[in-house]
């Protein structure tokens, strides 16, 4: 098995991509980030892809590669586009980016590769029972993982909030788009935890996502029966689980 892989995590605002040590779950590597093209689709992405990749210095290399992204992803076809062009609604993702890059490729949804990271890694190694991931972003992602094994393709920031996704109404973007305090904040956030605590009675929930960087501005916050802690490798855990998931 390879001591190190390559992960890209494809995001609503930035590619974010690094070498990782598979066997302690940290990047061997700087990170590199370039933002995401306007209106993100498919040709622009995988140009930024080898942006990303040129930048960190692997665009030759032959270590495992895996690509997150934030869609429902079932056997390398993208099946939703929320924030990213429509264009990739039932899209051949993993073979538009093998054929792109040259190259084997992992794809997977990011919310379940930062879940992988994290399950291997970092906040819910370990834990029994369901540990229920969330990043907070430009949407809300998840990952279910029952005992550290992956329930793939959940999508909670779905979840049905007056004839709209609750993300649009409590994902990070918009604190900063409606310019609410971290309490006000938090306020959504109770409502969006509270209901999916009681769908799923889970044993555990682990936030990621650019926003995991202040915890302590929000987490306190909060009032659920469920015990809720940080990713311990907060924003770069899509990138972690990508490069792990594509060495298995």
């Amino acid at each position: 098995m390879a001591q190190q892989a390559i992960g890209v995590d494809i995001g609503g605002t930035g590619i974010k991509a690094g070498i990782v040590n598979l066997e302690h779950g940290t990047l061997d590597s700087d990170r590199v980030r370039i933002p995401t093209p306007k209106g993100a689709h498919p040709a622009d992405v995988l140009e930024t892809v080898r942006e990303v990749l040129d930048k960190l210095g692997v665009a030759d290399s032959d270590l495992p590669l895996g690509v997150a992204f934030p869609a429902i992803v079932k056997r390398g076809r993208t099946l939703s586009a929320a924030n990213v062009s429509k264009d990739w609604v039932d899209f051949e993702a993993e073979k538009f980016f093998e054929d792109g890059l040259g190259r084997h490729i992992t794809f997977v949804n990011d919310a379940d590769a930062a879940g992988v990271a994290e399950a291997r890694h970092g906040a819910a190694r370990d834990v029994e029972g369901l540990t229920i991931l969330t990043t907070l972003g430009t949407g809300i992602g998840s990952a279910f993982l029952y005992d550290g094994v992956l329930v793939p393709n959940t999508e909670l920031g779905h979840l049905d909030r007056k004839g709209e996704s609750i993300e649009r109404w409590a994902a990070s973007s918009a604190m900063e788009r409606e310019k609410l305090s971290w309490e006000e904040w938090a306020s959504r956030l109770q409502e969006f935890y509270s209901h999916v605590e009681f769908l799923f009675s889970p044993d555990l929930f682990v936030v990621g996502g650019g926003v995991s960087k202040n915890p302590e501005k929000f987490i306190p916050l909060l009032e659920l029966n469920t015990p809720i802690i940080n990713a311990v490798h907060r924003n770069n855990s899509g990138i972690i689980g990508a490069a792990s998931l594509a060495s298995d």
